[in-house]
């Protein structure tokens, strides 16, 4: 059998390449839609969505994590907790239909309900395909993910535009939300071939159940704390302003989950296998979280630097108004690509509880300066995002890392080449900006500015900081040929 790292390596390149598919789907979306659709429409399903979401949170009780994360489970266990998923499944459906009316009289929109109604299906969808993508997950399958999302974002996206096209405004984005959960669900059922047995009371799944329990509570502070924004912006400044800043979010935020889509998936079964042998979890960690920040960082400082350019070539003109939003949230990129990964080692290692007291923190104080930044409206309310979570950012790290393997010198250490490089190419790049600024429109000179910054960052990081070689061992993990060593035991599938 191919050692974790082996798997783990080639694993992260599948995930990336997928992500990088989705990445290019979405930004077709954004393209395609943002022209097609009004602000108003994307202000309205995020109305729901931002409230379904909450609900979705509760979709897998962390019971997929409690699968991937523990050394061994039997079918019992995994029979009995698609049980509970499904059973969970289709109560969130229905408290999805009793709060139709409730998000009408809460936002004065009838046009709510029945899209609060059509959103109670993607329940269902999803719960009944968690312990399928767990078992792939777990056992590191990540092509047989990477063509499951790409297809069913194919698909959805198809349904979206072919809707958008023909009239159907605001539906055409709830559509979406629809057929992409359900094309999934029927692709992992045939992949994995996995058909569940009886649900047994004495499975013992009651400490999966437990640790599930954790990591739902935590997701949820979480969710609740970096969208709660969102709602009060829909409830008291209306569809219009929530569909401008909500475009800005997404897209800012589309370099994020991507990223969390590609690595910390791999990251976190990998690092759930090496929780018992502390060295190579720490080099494994850190060789990662290098990896991360060296991909984080150069979107970050492209996104500051030519944000009008973006909104105008991906979402259009009549979306300037995002402009200011998009360039205010820009931070958040850099923030949570040096804090994810951390809350990755924390729950791997068996400290969920400590991530959830972290964020029972850290919510209080973003949902502060929403209300702070609330009363001048979208920019007031990103400005008040960035600015908490930037302060935010040193006690969160040194609480994450206290009393663990990973030291403050370490992190430290894994930092400075990227900043390093990053700020080099950001020098660059804004040279072009500066000088482009009169005589070339937005495509050209994003284009130019974009290859010009990766052109200097690449040279930089591989050449000048001497981190080539270890990109190019990652290459070669990719055929089984890697130079850096067999630093993994032999995963337990």
């Amino acid at each position: 059998m191919k050692d974790l790292k082996e798997k783990a390596v080639q694993g992260s390149v599948a995930k990336i390449l997928g992500q990088g598919v989705s990445f290019a789907l979405r930004i077709v979306s954004m393209m395609v839609l943002s022209r097609l659709l009004d602000p108003k429409d994307f202000g309205l399903v995020a109305m729901v969505t931002v409230v379904t979401g909450i609900y979705g949170m509760f979709t897998s009780l962390g019971l997929s994590s409690a699968t991937i994360q523990r050394d061994t489970v039997t079918d019992q266990q995994i029979s009995t907790l698609f049980w509970v998923n499904l059973l969970t499944g289709a109560v969130l459906g229905l408290l999805c239909l009793v709060s139709a009316p409730i998000l009408v009289a809460f936002y004065h929109e009838p046009r709510l309900f029945w899209v609060t109604v059509a959103m109670a299906a993607g329940f269902l969808f999803n719960s009944a395909g968690v312990q399928h993508y767990a078992l792939l997950e777990r056992q590191l399958r990540y092509v047989d993910m990477t063509v499951i999302d790409t297809l069913s974002s194919v698909v959805s996206l198809s349904v979206g535009i072919g809707m958008a096209f023909g009239g159907f405004g605001y539906w055409a984005l709830v559509a979406m939300t629809i057929v992409k959960p359900a094309i999934s669900l029927l692709c992992v059922l045939w992949t994995t071939r996995w058909i569940p047995g009886r649900p047994s009371r004495g499975a013992g799944v009651g400490a999966m159940l437990r640790f599930g329990g954790t990591i739902t509570l935590n997701n949820l502070v979480v969710y609740v704390g970096y969208n709660l924004e969102k709602i009060l912006l829909g409830r008291f400044w209306g569809a219009d302003s929530l569909g401008i800043y909500g475009r800005a979010y997404s897209l800012n935020n589309l370099p994020t989950e991507s990223l969390n889509g590609a690595v910390g998936v791999v990251a976190f079964s990998a690092l759930s296998r090496l929780q018992n042998d502390p060295e190579r979890l720490k080099n494994y960690f850190l060789k990662g979280y290098t990896l991360v920040l060296a991909m984080t960082l150069p979107i970050t400082l492209f996104c500051a630097l030519f944000a009008d350019d973006i909104i105008l070539v991906l979402l259009g003109p009549k979306w300037t108004g995002a402009v200011a939003i998009f360039r205010l949230l820009t931070p958040t990129v850099l923030i949570f690509g040096m804090i994810n990964p951390l809350g990755w080692f924390l729950i791997s290692s068996g400290l969920q509880v400590r991530s959830l007291k972290i964020g029972l923190v850290l919510a209080p104080l973003v949902i502060l300066a929403y209300v702070v930044g609330l009363p001048y409206g979208p920019k007031g309310v990103a400005w008040a995002y960035s600015g908490v979570l930037a302060l935010w950012l040193v006690p969160h790290i040194l609480w994450c890392l206290h009393g663990t393997i990973i030291s403050l010198g370490d992190l430290l250490q894994a930092m400075r080449i990227p900043f390093l490089s990053g700020i080099v190419a950001a020098v660059f790049a804004f040279g072009v900006r500066f000088y482009c600024d009169g005589w070339l429109i937005p495509l050209p000179r994003l284009l130019l500015g974009g290859a010009v910054m990766l052109g200097a960052y690449l040279w930089m990081l591989l050449f000048v900081m001497g981190q080539k070689k270890m990109y190019l061992d990652l290459l070669r993990g990719l055929r089984g040929r890697s130079s850096i060593g067999k630093e993994v035991a032999e995963m337990n599938c």
